[in-house]
């Protein structure tokens, strides 16, 4: 592809969603109302965010797959001359995939709020939000400049608080105070370590320092730098134990809010640690690396535990909250392929993170579905005393549940399995220099977590999807459970790629690890030219 048509591109998919965002506010022209101005804006959405997924297919497309770790379709034009800020986007193997997986989870969440419109306030404020949150992430995974970076990564914080402030439900205001002020409290320290590496590295550039691999900056600097830019991406991450906005916020958030902060938000953070704090503080990387592990490691085994106690009969646990949590543990595993500093451990780590991103999606759609047809997502309340029978009353939306269920515990052929297995792999031979013993011991507790996964998905199936279900109720008496709507057609649509993709990416992973591998290996080798 032409190498100014990508640049246009790669732009357009950043402004885009911006300018949609501001249309959304204006009244819809008299020919494109429908049936009334909620329906315009809501089409209006899903346009918006088909185009810029045909952008993003369209770049993925005309992306130089022979080269991955060189950037492409470059933008580079003086923005504040006296900070020497620009405006630098480009897209390589490892920011590609995060692109195209936004652009797609944003266009299927705005396609399910079309025919189930969210409870709250006008639509036209709900669709302006989703435009803008999506704006924002994608720029964060596009931008090679530091402050445009930070920039980025606050521009998303708005939208998803009012999504969950507004359209939210249970606790929602409470919900949306924690994640809006332990996120923007991060931020605060992750700036000041973003300026110690700027200013001491003397540009903002993301490849400039990364091709100097910290050269700039004493030990020190690196340390301190490092340490602050860590803590305000592992506050996204979410790293334990600054996780616990989470599971609140995923609870409250309305179906959509959740599939967008799982599937994307929470990848900003790992993608900042392999974009910013490996290349460009490779000594104080290495120092932290054992430590970013533990946390890893207690997150695996935490998030696992938690899962399991409100899985159990009695425990009167939340399906969302269970998957929030299921989250944690997840995303560990990116964290602990981060911390091997190995090209396997990274590049399963970044496998990891895509995967997590459609299985997740996928479950927070089938979950809010669940609870649009039976008002709760308590698990007691769906299970009653011999289980919720969804395999029987409604077996489409019971089948695609449990197919989430052993997709997200790593089921061999799932894209669930590899990216844990890499990480794993990185932590049995980490970089030189790392404790072998140590990480034989992350590795050994990251594989219980495993099982323990397995056992708190496969509860879940059994108490969601069987039990019993009576088809014909005796004379006089009333079906045990109300009847339960399958899976919509325009369900089915917005489910249908999470789920092939899932098994795309399981049974084919080098489609993905092609992509990653050589752009992993520049990074850590100084910079990705």
């Amino acid at each position: 592809m032409n190498h100014t048509v990508q640049q246009l591109l790669l732009a357009a998919l950043v402004v885009l969603p911006l300018l949609g965002s501001a249309a959304a506010l204006l009244p819809a022209p008299p020919g494109l109302r429908g049936r009334g101005p909620d329906q315009a804006v809501l089409r209006h959405g899903v346009t918006v965010t088909g185009v810029v997924l045909a952008g993003a297919l369209a770049l993925a497309a005309g992306f130089d797959h022979h080269h991955p770790a060189r950037m492409q379709a470059q933008t580079d034009i003086g923005w504040i001359p006296a900070l020497d800020i620009r405006i630098h986007l480009g897209v390589d193997g490892v920011s590609l995939p995060l692109l195209v997986l936004t652009a797609l989870l944003t266009f299927l969440s705005a396609l399910y709020a079309y025919f189930n419109r969210p409870s709250g306030p006008s639509p036209k404020a709900f669709v302006a939000l989703l435009l803008l949150l999506e704006s924002g992430t994608l720029a964060s995974f596009a931008v090679l400049d530091l402050m445009l970076f930070f920039l980025a990564f606050e521009m998303v914080l708005i939208p998803m608080y009012f999504l969950i402030n507004r359209w939210g439900s249970g606790e929602r205001e409470r919900a949306a105070w924690r994640f809006i002020l332990y996120t923007l409290l991060g931020s605060v320290v992750m700036l000041l370590g973003l300026l110690l590496v700027g200013l001491g590295g003397g540009t903002f550039d993301m490849v400039a320092l990364a091709t100097d691999k910290g050269a700039g900056l004493s030990h020190t600097t690196q340390l301190i730098a490092a340490l602050a830019i860590i803590v305000g991406l592992a506050v996204k991450a979410p790293m334990w134990p600054l996780h616990s906005w989470l599971p609140d916020a995923h609870t409250a958030a309305p179906t959509v809010g959740s599939v967008l902060l799982a599937g994307v938000l929470l990848k900003m953070g790992t993608y900042g640690l392999v974009r910013i704090v490996l290349p460009m503080t490779p000594g104080a990387a290495h120092t932290y690396a054992p430590y970013l592990a533990a946390f890893a490691v207690v997150g695996i085994i935490y998030g696992s535990l938690a899962c399991l106690a409100l899985a159990r009969t009695g425990a009167r646990g939340d399906l969302k909250r269970l998957i929030a949590y299921s989250s944690v543990g997840h995303m560990g595993f990116v964290l602990l392929g981060i911390a091997t500093l190995t090209p396997t451990g990274v590049n399963g780590a970044l496998f990891a993170n895509i995967a997590h991103g459609l299985i997740t999606g996928l479950l927070f759609f089938l979950v809010g579905a669940l609870k649009d047809r039976s008002g709760t997502t308590d698990l007691d309340q769906l299970a009653g005393t011999s289980g919720a029978a969804l395999y029987g009353r409604a077996p489409r939306l019971g089948g695609l549940l449990a197919f989430g269920a052993v997709a997200s515990l790593g089921l061999p052929g799932l894209a669930g399995f590899w990216g844990e297995m890499l990480a794993m792999f990185g932590a049995f031979d980490p970089a030189d220099g790392l404790s072998r013993p140590a990480y034989l011991t992350y590795m050994a507790f990251a594989g219980l977590g495993t099982l323990l996964t397995a056992a708190y998905m496969l509860i879940v199936v059994r108490r969601v999807c069987m039990g019993d279900h009576p088809i014909e109720p005796r004379i006089g008496t009333e079906p045990e459970r109300p009847a339960l709507a399958d899976v919509h057609g325009h369900e089915f649509a917005a489910w249908s790629p999470l789920v092939a993709l899932t098994v795309l990416a399981g049974l084919w992973p080098a489609a993905l690890l092609g992509l990653t591998d050589p752009a992993v290996q520049q990074l850590l080798a100084g910079g990705n030219r």
